[in-house]
């Protein structure tokens, strides 16, 4: 059980006994403990420290702890329960606001919901990492590579920013989604951000000649924006931005375990399949099968059934090759 995963639990533990406790919210804290037997064991922690100390102050807290190191003054079960676990909950909470900054990742065919000490929510998408770091003037998250989703808790006071490539995006109170793609495995967008609710500002700091700050672009829900980068410019500031309303439950499918694609080339929805398994999918005769499109919900992880459900719609053979999957033309 680590540290990071206590913190979470203390800040659920804390909004459940808040005002804004309701049936989602019950609804999500199951989620986040079925993750791992960690997680629940860290909520049960959290919980039974929340009811031993009742009414104690963290001051008290502190002094109980202090006098216990010094002296070795408390005895028995109760009072290490108390004393110890509370510190353990409340020191969790703690360290989310203090650490100057901290990094969450997830692996091939992970995901991960995050709660930050501002009640903010940050899902990770497979293969993804980002930096946080929050401040009393500011909330600040850096998204490496991957996707990731954000719910942001309200607070005019310290702006939300997340910033993505060369650009950044500003909220208060809001969700969107963000996806980066290294630039060493670019093949169309360099990254993208849906905004579902609410409002960002996207500001671009070296998109235009000479470096000079783009201006800022304020989008409204249900726009994506997105930037290109040309392979022959790899090294280059990206292509000017694009809008459209792409559609939200296709981009948000994965936070439900599938992959949803819709007249897709079969290249592309193997490329996107492949960010969630470990066993590759790889085409053969590329030529004819470039031209393949293909529609339909897919579960993440299971590169198995979807080659097959291919092989079957378009007439192909499913090979085991060196630990992955070939599609190939009969």
């Amino acid at each position: 059980m680590t540290r990071e995963i206590l913190a979470e639990a203390a800040v659920w533990v804390t909004r459940l006994h808040g005002p804004e406790r309701s049936r989602a919210m019950e609804r999500e804290c199951l989620a986040w403990q079925a993750q791992s037997t960690a997680h629940r064991l860290a909520f049960e922690r959290c919980t039974d420290t929340w009811q031993e100390v009742g009414g104690l102050s963290r001051a008290q807290i502190q002094a109980a702890v202090g006098k216990r190191r010094s002296a070795g003054s408390l005895r028995g079960r109760a009072g290490r329960v108390a004393v110890g676990l509370a510190m353990l909950c409340l020191a969790a909470v703690s360290v989310v606001l203090l650490w100057p900054g901290h990094t969450y990742g997830t692996g091939v065919g992970e995901q991960r919901m995050i709660i930050l000490a501002d009640g903010s929510r940050m899902t990770l998408n497979t293969s993804t990492e980002a930096r946080v770091r929050l401040t009393d003037s500011q909330r600040t998250v850096t998204v490496e590579h991957g996707e990731a989703l954000f719910e942001v808790a309200k607070d005019a006071g310290r702006p939300f920013v997340v910033k993505v490539a060369d650009a950044q995006v500003v909220a208060t109170g809001t969700q969107f989604l963000v996806r980066s793609t290294p630039p060493a495995e670019v093949a169309g967008d360099a990254f993208g951000i849906t905004l579902i609710e609410g409002q960002v500002t996207v500001q671009r700091s070296a998109g235009s000649a000479h470096g000079v700050p783009e201006a800022p672009v304020v989008m409204a829900p249900g726009e994506r924006l997105r930037v290109a980068l040309s392979l022959s410019a790899a090294r280059q500031a990206p292509a000017q931005i694009r809008l459209d309303r792409p559609q939200l439950d296709r981009l948000l499918a994965w936070n439900r375990g599938f992959v949803m694609l819709d007249g897709t080339t079969l290249p592309e929805a193997v490329a996107e399949m492949n960010r969630y398994s470990r066993v590759p999918i790889t085409l053969r005769d590329q030529e004819t099968l470039n031209a393949l499109r293909i529609s339909g919900t897919f579960r993440t992880g299971d590169n198995n059934a979807f080659a097959q459900a291919v092989a079957r719609l378009f007439d192909l053979v499913v090979t085991l090759r060196d630990g992955g999957l070939e599609l190939a033309s009969k």
